[in-house]
């Protein structure tokens, strides 16, 4: 699965950069007994769905072409979202300053999430700040970190 949104990530970014976007993620997952090929793109100004409608198209007639994948799935463009996942270093520096929920493997004095302020990250580890306290996570117990939207 890795090879294929490998390969995928590299057809993807460059027909995405002409409709003014940049690739966010791929993701090749199974759900309920079918196959789903995620795209998620993004924008400073926002993702239209007439850009994840013209990815999609280009996309989808690449892969035809190329054949990368054996098994019949579900090609699926989209904006990454309010909420999106952090994965890259240029991500979680992007949004230093901005709300996230850290999600841990195991439990950190009796919790295994945290929502704050991302504070900081380096070499994968993140600080967030939360009701004025900074709590800082080795890139080992993280099992991912997403925007949060608070209201």
């Amino acid at each position: 699965m890795k090879n294929i949104v490998g390969l995928v990530s590299k057809l993807a970014a460059p027909i995405a950069e002409k409709q003014g976007c940049e690739l966010w993620d791929v993701e090749f997952v199974k759900e309920a007994g079918q196959r789903f090929l995620r795209v998620f793109i993004d924008s400073d100004d926002g993702v239209t769905i007439d850009q994840c409608e013209a990815v999609s198209r280009e996309l989808d007639a690449l892969l035809d072409e190329e054949d990368p994948i054996e098994e019949a799935y579900i090609l699926m463009v989209s904006s990454a979202g309010a909420e999106r996942t952090l994965k890259r270093p240029s991500d979680f520096e992007k949004f230093i300053g901005s709300n996230v929920a850290v999600k841990l493997y195991g439990a950190k004095e009796g919790r295994k999430e945290y929502i704050g302020k991302l504070k900081s990250y380096a070499e994968g580890d993140v600080e967030i700040e939360a009701a004025g306290k900074t709590t800082h996570f080795k890139k080992s117990e993280i099992a991912s970190v997403r925007l949060r939207i608070v209201f």
